[in-house]
């Protein structure tokens, strides 16, 4: 399996990348809701568009991925990535009419300590991309500001964002049976079905 595992038997990316922040959003609705007009964020990645939920290995398994090679990992980071969109769009639906919207967005890659527990050689082969081609936290941060204060934007709730700018996604990352289905499996997931 992936290394390592929740409390709750959770693959640790699927519980960490989603399960975790759709616990948490859960949890705050009510309080968002009495604070409305107010907005979600979650951030996801254009590494989604790599990305695909596999039913059947998730309710087996509890997680996207059952391999832990670096290849597979990577490819699980990029599933729940689309988990994010999906969450997002099956969100924005249950709160139309409340006050809350909600976006996903895509930061840009950024220069950060994601790769310390890359192999050794991965970050010699990323260390050039990375100087040459990566973001620094202040410019991977501005989407995320955009959604959560530009005005105007609460039509767009549930959308997907890069570059301060809303992005058509691909047709599994619009797909809206598997975003009801993502959801319900996350419910359950967290105890709250």
């Amino acid at each position: 399996n992936c290394p390592g595992r929740t409390e709750d038997g959770l693959g640790m990316i699927f519980g960490v990348n989603h399960i975790g922040h759709f616990l948490l959003t859960h949890l705050l609705l009510e309080r968002l809701k009495e604070c409305a007009p107010s907005r979600v964020i979650n951030v996801s990645s254009m590494a989604y568009k790599w990305g695909h939920i596999d039913f059947n290995n998730v309710e087996t398994h509890k997680t996207l991925r059952t391999s832990n090679s670096f290849m597979q990992m990577f490819k699980a980071y990029c599933d729940t990535k689309l988990c994010n969109i999906l969450f997002t769009r099956e969100l924005a639906k249950m709160l139309q009419g409340t006050g809350v919207t909600c976006y996903s967005v895509h930061p840009g890659t950024i220069k950060t300590e994601l790769t310390r527990n890359f192999p050794t050689i991965a970050k010699i082969l990323t260390r050039p991309m990375t100087f040459l081609f990566f973001k620094d936290p202040m410019a991977g941060a501005q989407t995320t500001l955009h959604c959560a204060l530009q005005e105007g934007i609460e039509p767009l709730s549930g959308r997907y964002f890069e570059n301060c700018a809303v992005m058509d996604v691909n047709a599994e990352a619009r797909d809206d049976a598997t975003a009801k289905k993502l959801w319900e499996i996350s419910e359950r997931f967290c105890g709250l079905s």
